[in-house]
């Protein structure tokens, strides 16, 4: 087959009026312009593919940088105790103790997973595990925060079935457990779904790697799997665009993932680390090989050279454009120092991983690419990989956003009849959205590895990073749309108020976050509102809580048409925990125990589960958060945890105390005796209100009779509402556990299982009783 003829830039010099398809690849006229002005010619064919994906929204962040910057700007000393690395690099690590450290991000692969749903979801985890090898740990366990369509409709369960196994297929063949995550399912996700995938690993403190090439002549080694031609343009075109109406046409554009490739290139990468090997490491994600070179280049001060020719290829016929811009998976990147080289090229060889020696870095600041001797990109790195486009977007006020706030759940009828709250109850039982999702998590294989101390259906997961001390790490995941909807500042605090609270509740001590902040068209003023007034919500709630954001990703363009998703900043909290064996389940195991409520109940069902389901409503304000009252309460756990006075925790979210009861008595199947009154008269609420309210800051906890004292004086102790409202019930002789609300209703333990266990298999075909690789 003949070589690919190159655009060199000798040839770009002598042709300066040749028309280009910059609009094609995703470029608009001024940046094509600017492009011309930094290289004072025209770009070669290997410059623009360059410049279109790295100056991509998706790579380049160009609507949002300004606004990110609001995160480093709100930093106090208790952020920076435990960070080691933060925003700019592969991931965040925070320091874990012990000369432990974790490494943690989550990232979108939202377009993708529409069009190709089993290789867009697969390829997001396998997307971000290499950000996590690339910063030199072991994966431990990856999560997953979904959002579909729908329940009903036509086309949720092909994206719903084609995700969740491309999920579990990547996932389960790695050998890493998933353990934890959120589904959501509401028609303003149905033309364009959320996958966002997350990954956590561990690493000693001395093993941490940074994207950074320096050191003038050490080598430029490209490894893992052949360059093929699909992913190309998908961070250019695919993830930095709207779907048009009619729905997916960019197929091509999604890259096909091999896990056990990337099995056997975790291995390798770690062989290499250990022994040494590698002076800077980069993955091959968004943009392939023009990520990696220049921002390697670009973070290491430095140059480098590339013999394009070099790239092992799946397809001969690729041109060197689409070598550059392919996002085929399972390729790192390494900066190896000569001396060094043949040692390296010996452990790639033990583990069978095809290596090319590329280049080498050079001292003269000029990222040079050539193909078969020709000179086809000569750039400044810093022009692609760090200077590109800054937008300050228009900004406007949402012209619907005072009328939905004005309309008010306060208004729908609120019933104290015990038929009716029964009725509600069950409603909200089965809805899709609190609904059991073991048809999903089923599919997981959760505790491979050994060291999962938590996962489904607990309020977070939890791993085990040493077996000596037992010392482990948390993690929780966690956004309401409705809530950022009616008011994203609000709703920002909320995801993370929410996602800090169901990690202190398993004893763990929330340290660090990671944020993906999914949102329609920057491109449209109202849209950029919503994302300014998150990133200020979230960073102002970082700061009170001190926790700080340690990296993260933002999604654009997630809309159909004009039609924008609900604002939907996920936010992913971890926590530290000194030993696994205290941690605290979910939902009570023991009978006799008293069930206490911590925190108040106000008239909170704005945006609720409760309005939403029962009343098909949304509108008004979310609830109040109140971040030094969550700072009290993690506390106050953590203290419980180390006296070892409660035997189960449980925060209140979506649909209240009725969800959390159920999920309480449903966890372990014993039952619970409950009574509403004493929340009604101190709070002054109706029992509808007690019942299905989304108040924060409020846990439901069981605490064994003789440690009754003691944790009441706690809470006294640290000022903080307390009330008994209940005691975990035993079965009574030829009965079954049931949920027991005092004067309302009782519903055994098997029939809430039969309601909330139903939703998900009557949508999708029966759940799958075995993990499957």
């Amino acid at each position: 087959m003949s070589t690919p003829v190159a655009d060199t830039v000798e040839n770009a010099l002598e042709t300066p009026d040749k028309e280009q398809p910059y609009a094609a690849l995703g470029l608009k006229p001024d940046e094509y312009d600017r492009i011309r002005e930094i290289l004072g010619r025209r770009p070669t064919s290997g410059e623009l593919a360059m410049y279109s994906v790295m100056w991509s929204e998706h790579c380049s962040y160009k609507s949002s940088k300004i606004y990110l910057r609001r995160f480093g700007d709100k930093v106090s000393d208790e952020m920076k105790t435990r960070l080691m690395v933060g925003m700019g690099q592969n991931a965040g690590v925070v320091d874990v103790g012990e000369g432990w450290a974790v490494t943690f991000k989550v990232e979108s692969h939202n377009h993708p997973s529409y069009i190709e749903p089993f290789q867009g979801a697969a390829t997001g985890v396998g997307g971000i595990v290499r950000d996590i090898i690339s910063m030199g740990a072991r994966p431990v366990a990856v999560m997953d925060q979904l959002r579909f369509g729908a329940i009903d409709h036509t086309d949720t369960a092909r994206v719903v079935h084609g995700v969740v196994s491309g999920i579990s297929s990547y996932g389960n063949c790695l050998g890493l457990p998933n353990i934890g995550g959120e589904t959501v399912f509401d028609s303003v996700y149905q033309g364009n779904p959320l996958v966002n995938a997350l990954a956590v690993g561990v690493m000693r403190h001395e093993d941490i790697k940074l994207a950074n090439a320096t050191g003038a002549g050490n080598k430029v080694v490209l490894f893992g799997a052949r360059t093929g031609g699909d992913g190309i343009g998908g961070a250019s075109i695919l993830a930095s665009d709207t779907f048009a109406d009619g729905g997916p046409t960019k197929r091509p554009a999604v890259q096909v993932g091999d896990p056990f490739a990337e099995k056997v290139l975790i291995e390798c990468c770690l062989e290499l680390y250990k022994g040494e090997l590698v002076e800077a490491i980069q993955d091959l994600g968004a943009a392939g090989i023009s990520c990696a070179t220049s921002e390697l280049a670009a973070n290491g001060g430095s140059g480098m050279r590339v013999d394009l020719e070099n790239v092992l290829l799946r397809d001969p016929s690729l041109t060197p454009e689409e070598i550059l811009m392919s996002e085929s998976q399972e390729r790192m990147m390494a900066i190896v120092a000569p001396e060094k080289l043949d040692a390296f090229l010996a452990v790639v060889g033990k583990w069978d991983v095809e290596t090319s020696v590329l280049g080498e870095v050079t001292g003269d600041g000029r990222l040079q690419i050539f193909w078969h001797g020709e000179k086809i990109v000569d750039v400044d790195p810093s022009t692609v990989a760090v200077d590109g486009p800054v937008y300050e977007r228009p900004v406007a006020y949402p012209t619907w956003i005072d009328a939905l706030q004005e309309d008010s759940a306060s208004a729908l009828e609120r019933s104290d009849d015990p038929d009716t709250l029964r009725t509600q109850f069950v409603q909200l039982l089965g809805s899709p959205n609190l609904a059991d999702t073991s048809w999903i998590t089923n599919q997981y294989d959760y505790y491979v590895m050994g060291n999962t101390a938590l996962s489904f259906p607990d309020d977070a997961g939890m791993i085990r990073v040493d077996e000596e001390s037992g010392l482990g790490f948390a993690i929780s995941t966690d956004c309401n749309g409705r809530y950022c909807q009616l008011d994203p500042y609000a709703g920002a605090q909320l995801a993370l108020a929410e996602a800090y609270r169901n990690v202190a509740v398993t004893g763990a001590t929330p340290t660090a976050v990671t944020d993906c902040l999914n949102f329609g068209s920057p491109e449209n003023p109202e849209v950029m509102w919503q994302f300014g007034q998150a990133v200020d919500g979230l960073a102002d709630a970082c700061f009170e809580l001190g926790v700080p954001v340690t990296g993260g990703n933002v999604s654009f363009y997630n809309q159909t048409g004009d039609q924008p998703i609900f604002p939907t900043p996920v936010v992913g909290v971890l926590g530290i925990i000194d030993d696994v064996a205290r941690r605290i389940p979910s939902g009570w195991q023991d009978a006799g125990e008293n069930i206490y409520l911590l925190g108040t109940t106000s008239i909170e069902l704005d945006g609720s589960a409760w309005a939403g389901t029962v009343h098909g409503h949304l509108g008004g304000r979310p609830p109040k958060v109140d971040l030094a009252g969550e700072k009290t309460l993690a506390g106050l756990l953590s203290a419980a945890r180390d006296e070892m006075l409660v035997s189960s925790a449980h925060d209140l979210s979506a649909g209240g105390l009725a969800q959390a009861l159920a999920e309480a008595v449903m966890r372990f199947g014993v039952g619970a005796r409950v009574w509403l009154t004493e929340i009604m008269e101190r709070d002054g609420v109706d029992a509808a209100t007690a019942l299905f309210s989304e108040s924060t800051g409020r846990v439901i906890v069981s605490v064994p009779r003789e440690e009754d004292v003691k944790f009441r004086g706690l809470c006294e102790g640290r000022g903080y509402p307390v009330l008994r409202i209940g005691v975990t019930d035993p079965a009574a002789d030829g009965e079954q556990p049931a949920l027991e609300v005092q004067g309302l209703f009782t519903l055994t333990a098997s029939e809430m299982r039969g309601i909330s266990k139903a939703t998900l298999p009557a949508a999708f075909g029966p759940v799958i009783d075995e993990v499957t690789a």
